[in-house]
């Protein structure tokens, strides 16, 4: 009776082993067809591509005259002639004022008459002492005289010649002060000349791009008063003193300005540029996923998503250059991040039909 007992209790254990066995393959096989049969989640995504990317930094500014000067008188008188016209171009060395000259060129016929009479009695001084019948004394005097009347010779040569003032550089006049009679005192502002081809652009950078702010970088700048063109320049000086206020170096580029149409006092936005490449690796910043300190992005392969660490570069406008991390024809994903896990099976949204369609 024991025995029986034993046998029929050691079948129902079986029995019920089978019966777990069979339950629980029943539900792993059901999870395994629900998890091949979920839908696979519409996302945005793009292809990698490799284009164009010019590394800069922005800056704002102004135009300034490649070189600029106040013209004015260094001695009184009246204006006899003016021989410019105003805001137009002049030539180095041309006419800009004459001054009436009649008293500096008496004084200078004076001075000449003098030192005449100087050196005829130097050289009389001379033959005298040389017979022995003058003195060293009278020879000394009549020397001394003859260099001092040299001197104020020379002077009055000086006033005469100031009488008429030339354009030191060629350049573009600007609006005169003075009429043809006016009468000038000494250091009077006349008028201003201004040399604009090239023109200069004066802008500062934080001190942190000092590193990378060099001599013949390129800029790109924009005006107001053009704002559907860029000029083109390239940075000739750096200044060695960082401005302790803003803590901020300054720079200076030359534009060329063959029309003259930039003007000195211009408002400017410059970008200067620190580096090109050719075949740069730009994703939206939209793909971007930070997690903590890292930048990641879900990559696509064969439908399934990864998620990839990334280094970034600089930015042209909403996109974001990847330094390492990513190739060109790598597929990432742009938009459902938030609905992805790693290993999630995707589609691109823009592939589905639309209802109806």
């Amino acid at each position: 009776m024991g025995r029986i007992f034993i046998l029929v209790l050691l079948a129902a254990v079986i029995v019920a082993g089978g019966y777990v066995y069979l339950r629980d393959a029943d539900t792993n096989s059901s999870a395994a067809r629900s998890q091949t049969q979920r839908p696979a989640i519409p996302v945005e995504m793009v292809v990698v591509k490799g284009e164009p990317f010019i590394e800069q930094e922005g800056a704002v500014g102004s135009l300034a005259s490649d070189e600029a000067v106040i013209i004015r008188s260094e001695i009184a008188g009246r204006v006899d002639e003016i021989g410019f016209i105003e805001g137009q171009p002049i030539t180095k060395g041309d006419l800009i004022i004459t001054i009436d000259d009649s008293i500096y060129r008496a004084e200078f016929n004076q001075a000449e008459a003098r030192l005449n009479l100087s050196q005829a009695n130097y050289d009389r001084a001379v033959n005298l002492e040389g017979r022995g019948a003058g003195t060293q004394r009278a020879l000394d005097e009549a020397s001394s005289k003859l260099q001092e009347d040299r001197a104020t010779l020379d002077l009055a040569r000086a006033r005469l010649d100031r009488t008429k003032i030339h354009a030191p550089f060629s350049g573009v006049m600007g609006i005169r002060k003075v009429s043809p009679g006016d009468y000038l005192m000494a250091g009077q502002e006349i008028v201003n000349l201004e040399a604009i081809d090239p023109i200069k652009v004066a802008f500062a950078l934080p001190e942190v791009m000092l590193s990378v702010a060099k001599t013949g970088q390129s800029v790109v700048v924009q005006i107001d008063a053009f704002p559907d063109e860029n000029f083109i320049g390239e940075v000739y000086a750096i200044d060695p003193r960082i401005e302790a206020s803003g803590r901020s170096v300054t720079l200076r580029a030359r534009v060329p300005n063959p029309d003259g149409r930039l003007r000195p006092g211009l408002f400017a936005r410059v970008g200067i540029i620190f580096e090109r490449r050719e075949n740069a690796i730009m994703i939206p910043e939209r793909a971007l996923v930070p997690i903590q300190t890292r930048q990641t992005v879900f990559v696509v392969e064969n439908g399934i998503v990864s998620l990839r660490d990334v280094t970034t570069g600089g930015h042209k406008g909403g996109n974001v250059e990847i330094t390492s991390g990513l190739s060109v024809g790598d597929t990432v994903v742009t938009g459902g991040q938030l609905k992805l896990r790693e290993g999630a099976t995707v589609v691109d949204a823009a592939n589905m039909m639309s209802p109806g369609a």
